[in-house]
């Protein structure tokens, strides 16, 4: 068995359809065993898995240390991408601390560049109100202006500390990511896209209703030569035969609080699905087949726990889309919503 690959977008770059995650949803890279980190990510790379996404912030910057110990001890070098995550205190001079943030990495990383550079707030008609701490959206001309992200990442551009640029997509900003879509800077976005919320692979299904609105931008990109990556394939794990069954999270997975209206209602939708569970594939399979067949996906991140999970995970590539009668089960679904009121 070994993973198939896709083109990223218009650069030549040929990355396997089947992604290293290493947030700290899944927690491998930030808390599990040295020992454990390394089987692993060899296994992978045995696989033919060739990408890791990476982050400052999953960890506070443990996971990228953990990563770059993991392919100095296997003397390996796959394709590498991490992220800049652009805070309260950073908006000042939003370039310079681009610049620092992607030295940082490559330090914790072990390496003189990366190869996908992307920063990690969604782009925001306007600068929203957030919490000093966050760094879920910045507004567009906190990219684009004086002093900006694209200042700064173009400054990494020419350092060579960085091959190609990206961001990630929030939700609810389509008009957003389109326009920086349109500067022709940006090569790689990423985005959720999964069984429960499609709409970044296609216009929001009649009848569904989702708390964000991605606004089918994967097909935007793939029509701009930009490369998708999908993160949070899983719903943050919803889709998983063992959470769907009443199963307890994996002990290196982040905690949720499973006593939550949101928790409820998110499990609730992922039941709505267990008839994706057959004979030939798992709910996770089925899950990831779905998101490989918008041909805008590049690589599907799995945030993994364990060797069993890659495994799963990973034999998915190449299998094919899901069958016909599957997925008129899975738009009855979204059509009722899954059966809620």
């Amino acid at each position: 068995m070994a993973v198939e690959y896709r083109q990223m977008g218009t650069t030549g770059l040929r990355i396997s359809e089947i992604g290293f995650g290493c947030g700290g949803n899944a927690g491998l890279m930030v808390r599990g065993a040295f020992t454990d980190q390394q089987r692993i990510v060899a296994r992978a790379l045995e696989l033919g898995i060739n990408y890791f996404d990476n982050a400052p912030d999953y960890g506070n910057g443990v996971a990228e240390e953990s990563l770059g110990r993991v392919l100095k001890a296997l003397k390996a070098r796959p394709i590498i991408n991490s992220k800049v995550e652009v805070r309260e205190a950073d908006l000042g001079d939003v370039a310079g601390h681009v610049v620092r943030s992607t030295e940082q990495s490559l330090a914790r990383l072990g390496i003189e560049a990366l190869d996908i550079l992307q920063i990690h707030n969604g782009p925001s008609a306007a600068r929203p109100k957030q919490d000093p701490r966050s760094y879920t959206q910045l507004s567009v001309d906190d990219f684009l202006g004086p002093r900006g992200a694209v200042e700064g990442l173009q400054r990494v551009l020419k350092a060579g500390k960085a091959r190609h640029l990206g961001f990630i997509c929030r939700g609810n900003d389509g008009a957003e990511v389109r326009q920086l879509i349109d500067t022709g800077l940006f090569r790689m976005i990423n985005v959720p896209y999964t069984l429960l919320n499609p709409s970044a692979g296609m216009a929001t299904p009649q009848g569904l209703r989702v708390d964000r609105d991605f606004g089918d931008v994967i097909t935007y990109a793939l029509e701009h030569g930009v490369g998708t990556a999908v993160y949070s394939p899983l719903a943050g794990g919803f889709l998983t035969d063992p959470i769907v069954s009443g199963g307890e999270r994996h002990p290196l997975a982040g905690s949720r609080d499973t006593a939550s209206e949101g928790y409820r209602r998110m499990l609730e939708s992922a039941r709505a699905l267990s008839f994706l569970a057959t004979k030939e594939h798992s709910l996770a399979q089925a899950a990831v087949r779905f998101v490989l067949m918008h041909p805008g996906v590049t690589t599907v991140l799995g945030g993994l726990s364990d060797m069993a999970q890659l495994e799963e995970i990973a034999a998915t590539s190449g299998s094919g889309a899901l069958a016909p009668a599957l997925m008129a089960r899975v738009e009855s679904a979204w059509r009722s919503n899954f059966s809620r009121a």
